[in-house]
């Protein structure tokens, strides 16, 4: 191509060049053939009217479609978009001898577009030209392969973002202290259990205390002002500062809204070191807390629970349970939750509040549930956490139980040797441990395996050498049926 390019532009011999220019033009289609061998995958004789002559296909032909166009216009091979690309490379080469590099997409037999680069030289000044071209569908796919994986490691990265805020949020709602605070005076009205433990207070009510004596005193004009610009900006606002009590460092949010007709700030707490908890801490503390936590939307609809909450509410998995209200995936027999749902609107906190809840098996079951507000910006969500009251109803039965066997024992003394009796002790203890999960569990050996922290396998092995009757199989069919 460059030689014949050369050829046509040497201004030195001009009556050589036109000789040259002739000969080529006469071997126009042997000079393709020749070059579509060493530089390309099909080449073209085009004529000064823009009609190809012949053409050449390569080792690589392209799809068939070449011998279908000799005595057509070059612009009809290809798609409507790229017709005056033809007409510029058309025109540059009769201009100057040779054109410029260009890619057009061509109308294949199947339909879909084919992708060649293209370049023409001028045979001879009056002569054709010759346009070879090259191939570019294994160039495409490669680049449609790198575009590909782009989008799954975007995908995948925010799938691990929205995984990492999901599990971060669930693990606030378990951890955070939550008060609601008279906007002017500063006084709490009211907060969750975890905010005794966080700021230091070992009262049985937060009601009608002031927040400040639990901050440390040179943090207390930090607070003042946390609360004067909430206050007065209507947004929210964070600090740091350290409790008065165990100098402990707490990142301190103020968020602004109203309470039953008052102007009231919603107080999140958290220690500092909690923000630097990595995704596998979090991972495990929200898969291994006995606490069911679970976050809704202000109308109660399911967004995101623990492994904790999808058990109580005997779902398969966590994607069974979104979407769908909270009071229908755990059964509201006394309609409840709605009632519920308004007072965390309304005040911004419920404290621990007993439950009825009937579950998709039937079983009647009451937990204490504690809510708060959630308020990110214009986003508000709410965070349950909940303990089904079973689990000490059933422990304080099961503990009453072993009294009576560990004194039924203690009469075998003198008659058996301490090893034995040590030996029998620790079988009638593990046996009434296994007893109280599954009854806490409602008979579910999943349920009562993870509240005894070992695998439903383990479980089973101990239940056959220590004798006790396994629960009989329970499948979906005990699921909520929920719509999809």
């Amino acid at each position: 191509m460059c030689y014949l390019a050369r050829m046509q532009n040497n201004r030195h011999e001009p009556q050589n060049d036109e000789t040259d220019g002739s000969r080529l033009s006469e071997m126009a289609s042997e000079v393709a053939s020749t070059v579509v061998r060493v530089a390309g995958d099909i080449a073209l004789v085009i004529g000064q009217d823009g009609v190809i002559r012949s053409v050449a296909d390569g080792s690589l032909p392209l799809a068939g479609s070449g011998a279908t166009w000799v005595g057509r216009p070059w612009a009809d091979t290809v798609s409507d978009t790229m017709r005056r690309k033809v007409e510029s490379l058309l025109q540059e080469a009769q201009e100057h001898g040779v054109s410029r590099r260009r890619e057009l997409n061509h109308i294949a037999a199947e339909g879909r577009d084919i992708p060649v680069s293209w370049a023409a030289v001028r045979l001879g000044h009056h002569g054709p030209l010759l346009a070879v071209g090259r191939d570019l569908r294994a160039v495409s796919a490669i680049q449609q392969r790198f575009v590909e994986a782009q989008k799954d490691l975007e995908r995948d990265y925010w799938q691990r973002r929205n995984a990492e805020a999901h599990y971060r949020l669930l693990f606030q709602v378990a951890n955070d202290a939550v008060l609601v605070l008279n906007a002017e005076s500063g006084i709490v009205l009211d907060a969750n259990p975890a905010a005794g433990a966080l700021f230091g207070h070992t009262g049985s009510s937060w009601a009608g205390l002031p927040l400040g004596p639990f901050i440390d005193p040179t943090a207390r004009p930090v607070l003042d002002e946390l609360l004067v610009t909430a206050r007065t900006s209507g947004h929210a606002a964070e600090v740091r500062l350290r409790t008065a009590s165990l100098g402990t460092a707490l990142d301190v949010s103020a968020t602004p809204f109203s309470s039953e007709g008052r102007h009231c700030l919603l107080l999140r707490a958290r220690r500092a070191e909690d923000l630097a908890t990595g995704m596998p801490d979090m991972l495990d503390f929200i898969g291994q807390t006995p606490d069911a936590v679970v976050v809704t939307d202000t109308t109660g609809r399911v967004l995101w629970a623990n492994p904790a909450f999808v058990e109580m509410c005997q779902a398969p998995d966590e994607s069974r349970i979104k979407g769908h209200a909270i009071a229908d995936v755990l059964g509201d027999p006394h309609h409840q939750w709605a009632q519920l749902l308004a007072r965390v609107r309304a005040r911004g906190i419920v404290g621990s509040t007993t439950v009825q809840m009937r579950l998709a098996d039937s079983t009647a079951v009451s937990a204490d549930v504690s809510a708060a507000l959630l308020a990110e910006g214009d986003q508000e969500h709410i965070g349950f956490t909940l303990r089904a009251t079973a689990h000490a109803a059933a422990a304080a039965g099961a503990a009453q139980n072993l009294a009576l066997d560990v004194s039924a024992l203690t009469a075998q003394m003198g008659q058996a040797t301490l090893a034995q009796l040590l030996a029998e002790a620790s079988l009638l203890v593990e046996s009434h441990f296994i007893q109280a999960a599954l009854q806490a569990a409602g008979g579910r050996l999943d349920g009562a395996a993870h509240t005894l922290r070992i695998s439903s396998q383990t479980l089973v092995e101990r239940m056959k050498r220590l004798g006790l009757p396994l629960p009989a199989p329970t499948g979906s069919e005990g699921l909520p049926a929920l719509a999809s």
